[in-house]
């Protein structure tokens, strides 16, 4: 077994039971310093109150309080706004909502400007990011931005455009970075075990409870977002683009709707499909919007504002996504990706082969291995309790063999919490990096030009879909050069004040 303690990222993480040390060291994560006891705290508006909002409202009444705060909210949905400025309220002890000022999407400069906000935090409709990020930027403040950046080359073209025209600051989630098992292996290739890195096999499976869950909502309409090649692969293109340090040139993309979808419940044999899962009985495909306190709230009673039903049948006409693709991107270094993504799968995971002049990598992740009954949505973002696969157990495995020699386990510290351990540390860098003592080795911090990477190569994708033809990055013009060293969003840079 190869032991890597330094690559112990998460604080959060039991600490190896030979370690006399209780704090983390430097070299396990970088130390975050006390906020200055006469400093203001961040103002921060939040852009779309859905589910996802939830992680970022959350950390800013609890962990994250004391260097920030929630000054406005900006959805379209008063139901959605009610629900967590209510759970504002409990936070700050009064006996109703807090009453924060809620505002239109049309008025969002307004909004920058009459409640001084530092920061906005995206998380509305993928297709909205682009105009929202470029409106925040030119009004003044800055912009943090739940994955995908935006979701085709236009938008890329958008945003680039205002982070050159105003200088502002623009974060992207990138969470995965931060699991553990994900940094390991950035570090296994950092450290030269592989070598140069010649080629990258990765594979994602959802299987058919999250996957589906992208055929009921409103991802399922490709207008909306991108896809699942921009919408969940730009996790991956990312995390690829981080491990092996260099950038898409050109993309080959193949793929199509082969399970979800009202042809393929025909041809399936289906027979008639229920209007939608809220009330359905005994359908494994059904979601239940009254089994979970928060998605009844911000969606079953909010219907009635906007119409949107978070439940649809994942065999209903109207889905214009994949659930079956295939890419190969070719690196400017001369590496090679192949990367497929399978929505309806058995199982829930993903395995990684790096190749290189040295040896080899293999990561394997089981997060849930079967499904037999109720379970959450995504395995990834809240580890399931339970009994365990016998035959697939959820498992992180990274395996890593030199030339000539036998495989050696490397030992991947254990993570809690969301999406492999990673959300904890992200939301630090998040509210947290300009108090950084030191900078991060493994550089899990991404900005506006990380976002354009990932998003280059589902667009290229998209258009290779189409035209059924490889798609080289440079005809993308998407208004920045990929390879320009990133300066947004790096650890350490402190967030700028507003002007």
């Amino acid at each position: 077994m190869i032991e890597r303690h330094v690559i112990d990222q998460n604080p959060t993480a039991p600490r190896p039971a030979e370690d006399p040390s209780t704090t983390p060291g430097r070299s396990v994560v970088p130390d975050f310093a006390a906020p200055p006891a006469d400093r203001p705290r961040r103002r921060y508006a939040v852009a779309g109150t859905g589910h996802r909002a939830g992680m970022y409202v959350d950390a800013l009444l609890g962990d994250h309080a004391d260097v920030g705060e929630i000054v406005a909210w900006l959805d379209p949905n008063p139901a959605r706004i009610d629900y967590y400025d209510a759970r504002v309220g409990h936070a700050l002890g009064t006996s109703g909502p807090a009453g924060l000022p809620r505002y239109l999407p049309a008025d969002l400069e307004r909004m920058v400007d009459e409640q001084s906000v530092d920061a906005v935090i995206v998380t509305s409709l993928d297709r909205t990011h682009a105009e929202l990020v470029d409106r925040t930027l030119r009004a003044g403040a800055d912009a943090v931005v739940e994955k995908p950046l935006t979701t085709d080359a236009a938008g890329c073209r958008l945003i680039a455009e205002a982070v050159a025209d105003t200088g502002r600051d623009v974060i992207m989630t990138f969470n995965y970075r931060y699991a553990p098992r994900n940094s390991t292996l950035r570090q296994v290739i950092a450290d030269g075990a592989v070598g140069e890195v010649t080629s990258v096999h990765f594979e994602w499976m959802l299987d058919t409870m999250h996957g589906a869950d992208y055929f009921r909502r409103w991802h399922r309409e490709k207008t909306n977002s991108g896809g699942l090649l921009v919408h969940k692969a730009s996790h991956h293109f990312d995390l690829v683009h981080w491990w092996i340090e260099d950038v898409p040139v050109r993309v080959y993309a193949s793929g199509g709707l082969r399970f979800y979808g009202d042809a393929n419940a025909a041809a399936l044999g289906m027979g008639p499909r229920p209007e939608r899962g809220t009330g359905t009985i005994g359908d494994p495909f059904a979601l239940d919007l009254r089994a979970d306190p928060r998605l009844e709230a911000l969606y079953l009673r909010a219907e009635q504002h906007d119409g949107y039903r978070r439940d649809q049948d994942p065999f209903a006409p109207g889905v214009t996504i994949e659930d079956n693709m295939s890419v190969l991107v070719d690196y400017a270094r001369g590496a090679a990706l192949t990367y497929s993504l399978n929505a309806h799968s058995p199982w829930e995971g993903y395995r990684v082969s790096i190749n290189g002049t040295r040896g080899r990598a293999e990561l394997c992740v089981v997060e849930r291995g079967h499904l037999d009954g109720n379970h959450l949505l995504d395995p990834s973002a809240i580890p399931e309790d339970g009994e365990s696969d016998a035959i697939r157990p959820t498992e992180d495995r990274l395996i890593v063999q030199k030339h000539f020699q036998r495989a050696q386990e490397v030992t991947i510290p254990d993570g809690i919490g969301g999406h492999g351990g990673g959300d904890a540390i992200l939301l630090m860098d998040i509210f947290r990096r300009d108090l950084r003592t030191a900078s991060d080795f493994l550089g899990r911090a991404a900005g506006y030009l990380d976002g354009v990477r990932a998003v280059a190569v589902g667009a290229a994708a998209n258009q290779s879909l189409l035209t059924r033809q490889p798609v080289d990055i440079e005809d993308l013009h998407l208004g920045v050069d990929l390879a320009e060293h990133r300066t947004d969003g790096s650890v350490g840079q402190g967030p700028r004040s507003r002007a």
